[in-house]
């Protein structure tokens, strides 16, 4: 994230206080097919909170930099289709099989090479660039997109639509004004985007007559 050790752990605790509100509500309202998403806030803010230790340790090489890139590449890449899968409504499920295939064959990439590889951070004035050596990077990143936001606008849920919107515009931001660093920078926004998530759930686990509105599927 841009700024420092501080915003990074301010946003990080902001952001998994959010996710423990959406999976509390989640629970309580007896939806759990939705706790995957709802929990995505709290992995994402202890995702911002593990980057507050990669600025501590000045970058590098070392524990903070290789968790973070664990979850940032392999496990979002399969989390996501899988989370949205499993909220999605029936008529969505089957063309959400394409990002979820996707979303294997990337983490499988990105996983085997995380562990013959070395993941690197490097800090860069307000921002964190982080380098790992990848074959066919443009392929890795196309799977990773359609695995991460394509599964959010295949959802068949305007909440999850929006959702994978505004992550598509911090994807687009990022590269254009971090291209070095968008990958620190989009998961910072994808982070902040996630609050979103917490009237999704409200909206979702209130009772089916209190529902309305165009757009509101149940899975």
């Amino acid at each position: 994230m841009c700024w420092s050790a501080t915003a990074d752990l301010v946003a990080g605790v902001g952001v998994a206080a959010v996710g423990v509100a959406c999976v509390t509500r989640a629970v309580r309202g007896g939806r759990t097919r939705d706790l995957p998403l709802a929990a995505l806030p709290l992995l994402l803010g202890a995702h911002q909170i593990i980057e507050s230790e990669v600025w501590r340790s000045d970058g590098g090489t070392g524990p903070a930099t290789v968790a973070w890139a664990v979850i940032a590449l392999p496990l979002l890449a399969l989390y996501m289709p899988v989370a949205v899968l499993c909220a999605a409504p029936p008529s969505a499920r089957r063309r959400l099989l394409t990002p979820l295939a996707s979303g294997i064959a990337t983490a499988a990439a990105l996983s085997y090479h995380l562990v013959t590889g070395t993941v690197t951070a490097e800090i860069r004035g307000h921002t964190v660039g982080y380098s790992l050596s990848l074959p066919q990077p443009e392929l890795i990143v196309a799977g990773y997109l359609i695995a991460t936001v394509g599964s959010l606008l295949l959802s068949g849920d305007r909440g999850l639509v929006l959702f994978g919107g505004l992550v598509a515009v911090g994807a687009a931001v990022s590269v254009v004004l971090w291209r070095r660093e968008y990958i620190s920078t989009w998961c910072a926004f994808a982070a902040v985007c996630s609050v979103v998530l917490y009237f999704w759930v409200r909206r979702r686990s209130r009772p089916a007559r209190e529902r309305s509105g165009p757009g509101s599927q149940e899975a």
